[in-house]
């Protein structure tokens, strides 16, 4: 019975688990030999994670969600037999956590971290990070998402001499020009014999992403040198100040990338966090000299080139015939043209994003939509999108993810999606102000809605209580609502999410995600609502922080595995790259995991005490 149960992810050990007595003793057996530990859905405590993380020489992957751990849970995290470690929100983690990988995984292939020591202004320290490429001589696979300016040290290039030669993969969150120079430099110079180097750096890597300072000619030109395995390039930057052409991309830049033709996926974006400023020295000749040397791209992501008009990204269209994926924002001079004759090309497109590109309009989308493998379509911000756009999406067999933000679509327009053959997952209508209350049944009565299981109903002003009640008494099991910054939704929208039953689930069963912050009528009585029995799967939760901050806490207390953000952050995963199948998992009426880590007393009888004996009480 355990070799059986070990075959089973974690939630459905769990569920295993809290139907009687003997499954009990039997998964606790299991999870000293499971193989796959994955808990990112919950942020455990230490006191919780304790009992389930039992002594395991079998252990390979170990996936959580550590905004709630410390260094004192280091040890259970640090485990010699692991190949993969996927941590996020490491906050409260010090530079320690390296250390300790470094000494004790020396057979780790694939490490993921986010967000170290960043809350807390924890140390993070040079010797910590070459504790880690020394000790870790088999890493494929390196993700530090964070900022590394706080490992600055006159050795810090030397030291990634030491890293793996089995590199294949490299991100990292944020590294200050001056750091990444002498990297690529040093990574250069390794490749002459004569070099103190004894070996080449990075010589299998295949993948980098970074965020930096700036995106400019002499980095682009560094990473073709020092890199030349590179099959996937993301650069990002967000500048502070408007560059000077020393410090900035221009068309000479674009004819260095992919100079051994061995580039797959290519991302070069600006972002406008601090600045709104763009890659103004590229126009259409540097993407015609890219696209003569990208011919082989399958991926191209473009922001912030606001030079570049139809022939430049029409010359991207036919000039990559293997092209997959296409994003571009900011394309402030893109129109319709650039699809204008896009069925005559071999292309098979199956995800694109043109956010902000606001002289876009139906017509270019209904050319667009011949592409009928697409299934991603984020069409955010075009501002000209209007019904007729939604009319020739709705044929889109494969549709599952569509963005439609602050576009000019109607209720009209959703009763074409509604009656369409879009096998539609994911719908986001944020900030579609001439939507009402209508757009629900006009969604729903048709015969697409009742797949949907994200929704963004955010910031439409005419969307009242009376749309929610439509959507509740739809029944559709939605998991991610979010309906913030609506000032006619209250208490009452609450209160039919809460009362509504899917398939005979306990009330609100199907809901993981809700956010109604700022909504203009939520009063305290609607965090009531959030006590159990309602809502047993809720994970995430967007209230206004100063509706009643004792009501809120006492919430947050009652309901440890409930994140509630009270400042307005957004919720969840990004969309781009959001991934579907977790929500298509079988669930019962009960929160098997929560009963089995918590409660106890939902079981039969004498499954308390062993719950709590794990709990050490």
């Amino acid at each position: 019975m355990a070799t059986i149960l070990s075959k089973l992810d974690l939630r459905s050990l769990c569920s295993a688990a809290a139907s009687c007595t003997s499954l009990r003793s039997c998964a606790t057996h299991t999870l000293s030999f499971l193989p796959c530990f994955h808990l990112i859905e919950i942020a455990p405590t230490l006191d919780l994670l304790r009992p389930l993380l039992p002594p395991n020489p079998h252990l390979r992957s170990l996936k959580l969600d550590c905004s709630r751990l410390d260094d004192s849970s280091i040890g259970y995290l640090a485990r010699s037999s692991l190949h993969e470690l996927f941590l996020l929100n490491c906050e409260n983690l010090s530079g320690r956590l390296l250390s300790e990988l470094g000494r004790r995984c020396s057979d780790l292939r694939s490490l993921y971290l986010s967000s170290l020591a960043e809350h807390r202004r924890l140390s993070v320290l040079y010797s910590e990070l070459k504790e880690l490429l020394t000790g870790c001589s088999h890493l494929e696979s390196l993700s530090l998402l964070f900022d590394v300016a706080e490992f600055e040290h006159p050795e810090f290039a030397q030291v990634w001499a030491t890293a793996s030669d089995k590199l294949t993969s490299l991100e990292i969150g944020y590294i200050p020009m001056s750091m990444l120079t002498a990297l690529l430099f040093l990574a250069m110079e390794s490749r002459h014999p004569s070099h103190a180097v004894k070996r080449s750096m990075f010589p299998n890597l295949q993948k980098l992403c970074l965020s930096v300072d700036y995106i400019t000619d002499h980095l682009v030109n560094s990473l073709s040198r020092g890199l030349p395995s590179l099959s996937h390039l993301d650069l990002q930057d967000a500048p502070i100040v408007e560059p000077i052409q020393s410090s900035d991309l221009t068309n000479s830049g674009l004819q260095l990338i992919n100079q051994r033709g061995l580039l797959k996926h290519i991302s070069l974006i600006r972002s406008q966090e601090f600045l709104f400023t763009y890659f103004r020295r590229v126009n259409d000749l540097g993407i015609l000299f890219m696209s003569e040397v990208c011919a082989t791209l399958e991926c191209i992501s473009l922001g912030g080139f606001c030079r570049v008009t139809d022939t430049g990204f029409r010359a991207i269209i036919h000039s990559c015939s293997n092209l997959r994926k296409l994003r571009i924002s900011h394309g402030s001079q893109l129109t319709d043209l650039v699809f204008h004759d896009i069925s005559a090309t071999s292309l098979s497109l199956t995800h694109v994003s043109l956010r902000w590109c606001n002289l876009l309009t139906s017509s270019g989308i209904a050319k667009l939509s011949f592409n009928t493998d697409l299934t991603v379509l984020d069409l955010r911000d075009c501002r000209n999108l209007g019904d007729e756009a939604l009319e020739a999406l709705s044929y889109l067999h494969k549709l599952h993810t569509l963005l439609l933000d602050g576009t000019d679509i109607s209720n009209r327009g959703l009763s074409f999606l509604g009656q369409g053959r879009c096998p539609l997952v994911s719908l986001s209508l944020r900030g579609c102000k001439r939507l009402t209350d209508d757009c629900i049944p006009a969604l729903f009565d048709g015969s697409i809605g009742h797949g949907i299981q994200i929704l963004d109903l955010s910031r439409i002003p005419d969307l009242s209580d009376n749309g929610i009640l439509s959507l509740a008494k739809t029944r559709v099991p939605i998991v991610e609502l979010r309906m913030r910054e609506c000032p006619k939704i209250g208490d009452s929208s609450v209160m039919a999410l809460a009362s509504m039953q899917v398939e005979g689930g306990s009330f609100g069963s199907s809901m993981h995600l809700l956010d109604i912050y700022d909504s203009g009528g939520i009063t305290p009585l609607a965090i009531r609502w959030f006590k159990k029995p309602y809502f047993p799967r809720l994970r995430w939760l967007g209230v206004t922080g100063c509706l009643n901050r004792d009501l809120v806490d006492s919430l947050a207390r009652s309901r440890p595995f409930l994140q509630v953000a009270c400042r307005g952050e957004e919720l969840g995963m990004g969309y781009w790259d959001s991934s579907f199948g977790w929500y298509h998992h079988e669930e019962d009426e009960l929160d098997e995991l929560e009963q089995w880590l918590l409660d106890g007393e939902d079981v039969s009888d004498g499954e308390g005490d062993i719950m709590m004996e794990w709990l050490g009480n």
